[in-house]
């Protein structure tokens, strides 16, 4: 038989039972949708984790307090701390001709106020350098100027959340705003910008690093934020931190040191690794899809004994009629992984338009990888009710026997 006429006997069969036809056709359908959007969740955590490091700047080693090795476990769940992280230690880091940039960081919590308007908002504690470090930009004014990291000046940089709920539309520089029990002149209006590493920088106060200290009584970094003068000179910075920070506490090794490159490449791994095993378990119910499109062409070749037998009778060889039954499992499998695509098209534009935040990205290669496995899983379950009508007596199937 030519390629036109096997084409034309897959269609008429399937067209003549077409409840059977489309219970086949959504089972694959759904599993081949199935594979498609998870791995494309997936490949989008993976992307929103990589962009949310991205966000921190180039070339950023961060410094923590404590070292894992204490517990064992990775930060921030570190072992009892020797000794704190000072603003003068992380000043000492400049000396390295490795290190570009280093930008101190104190965190609390404090309620801002300007008016009767009043928000309890994460504060920041840095200089002028976590600008650069940060990758900022402004929307208004200006950033916290440079000068002497010591000097406690009462000046603030809002985000830009906060200065719309406290300010409206009214630009708030060179007005007061209240942390704490303290007043702060307003310098500056930050950009726009999301959550970044559980800080959600729209919504921030940031002061001079002495006025977080005199404002929160301490004196402790909540970490270091370091900018390595190049992507080759990474590895020297850390090793500069880890001997500089050494040198000052009594030759005690009491600091982690991460690099940006390394957690990039670690959570890569982890969801790659996740990708694929999301895939995996999707692609078990393309497998059902299969077991169903045998069990129902099982049934077909019994419904079809009298056409099997017309075809033996009048010559046709055992093989063809096997490659007929095939080709028929073939073409449900490539029109359900068609219209799985499009299913898995139609998913993705809802999950966009429900997490607008989140990059819902289909992986080049699942779309491939989702219609093989149904080709596949069709072909494979094909193949007994395949073998079944091509061994069929044509006297006996005639007969209808």
């Amino acid at each position: 038989m030519k390629i036109k006429d096997v084409v034309l006997f897959c269609v008429r069969s399937l067209a003549g039972y077409p409840l059977r036809t489309g219970l086949m056709l959504l089972a694959m359908a759904i599993g081949v949708a199935a594979v498609v959007l998870l791995t494309s969740l997936g490949e989008g955590a993976r992307r929103y984790v990589t962009d949310q490091f991205s966000s921190l700047g180039t070339h950023l080693l961060i410094v923590l307090p404590g070292r894992s090795e204490t517990v064992g476990g990775p930060p921030p769940l570190l072992g009892q701390t020797p000794r704190d992280l000072t603003l003068s230690d992380a000043m000492s880091l400049k000396s390295s001709s490795a290190i570009h940039h280093v930008a101190p960081l104190m965190v609390g919590a404090a309620p801002v106020g300007h008016g009767h308007l009043i928000r309890e908002v994460i504060v920041l504690g840095s200089t002028a350098e976590l600008y650069i470090v940060r990758g900022l930009t402004m929307a208004q004014g200006r950033f916290i100027p440079t000068g002497d990291v010591n000097r406690a000046e009462a000046l603030c940089v809002l985000g830009y959340k906060l200065k719309s709920e406290l300010f409206g539309s009214d630009s708030p520089l060179g007005q007061f705003v209240r942390i704490a029990d303290r007043r702060y002149r307003v310098v500056g209006v930050l950009s726009k910008k999301g959550q970044s590493l559980g800080f959600d920088m729209s919504d921030v106060a940031i002061i001079p690093v002495a006025s977080a200290s005199a404002l929160f009584n301490r004196s402790s970094l909540f970490r270091i934020m370091v900018q390595a003068s190049g992507r080759e000179a990474i590895p020297k910075a850390k090793a500069a931190i880890l001997k500089i920070i050494r040198e000052r506490h009594d030759d005690e090794d009491d600091v982690t040191v991460i690099t940006q490159d390394a957690l990039l490449a670690t959570f890569d791994r982890i969801f790659k690794s996740l990708t694929l095993a999301v895939a995996g378990i999707a692609s078990i119910s393309l497998a059902v899809a299969g077991i169903l499109i045998m069990n129902v062409m099982l049934i077909a070749v019994s419904q079809r004994t009298a056409e099997v037998g017309l075809l033996k009778a009048v010559g046709t060889p055992g093989r063809q009629i096997q490659r007929l039954f095939l080709s028929e499992a073939a073409m449900l499998s490539l029109i359900g992984a068609g219209a799985g695509l499009l299913l898995a098209m139609g998913g993705k534009m809802v999950l966009i338009r429900i997490f607008p935040a989140f990059p819902v990205t289909i992986p080049y290669w699942a779309p491939a990888a989702a219609v093989g496995l149904a080709l596949v899983s069709g072909l494979i379950f094909g193949v007994l009710p395949a073998r079944r009508a091509a061994r069929l007596d044509p006297v006996a199937a005639l007969s209808r026997r």
